[in-house]
């Protein structure tokens, strides 16, 4: 099992996940319910597409833009459509 972790809770649990330049992508429906918050914030990858951010919320904190997923992957990265991955504090460990 492979989990998501932030502010001492578990955020996304999944079987198995879609690995890319060391970033672990969740299935969208391993995550929890109410951990993420939709977020202005986007960027440009030159080969996966544009991506959209989220904030993550954990016990009374927000981790801002913490969570990011591309909603329309380039055909060279659409096995992480309706993926997530995280960064910026949130740790990802093999349980």
């Amino acid at each position: 099992m492979i989990t998501a972790r932030w502010n001492g809770e578990v955020i996304a649990k999944a079987e198995r996940t879609v690995v890319i330049e060391g970033n672990h992508y969740f299935p969208i429906e391993t995550v929890r319910a109410g951990v993420l918050m939709p977020s202005p914030s986007h960027s440009l990858c030159f080969w996966k597409g544009l991506a959209s951010y989220y904030h993550v919320a954990a016990g009374d904190e927000v981790n801002p833009d913490a969570a990011w997923y591309y909603p329309r992957p380039s055909p060279f990265a659409r096995r992480i459509k309706n993926h997530v991955a995280f960064w910026q504090g949130v740790t990802v460990s093999r349980d």
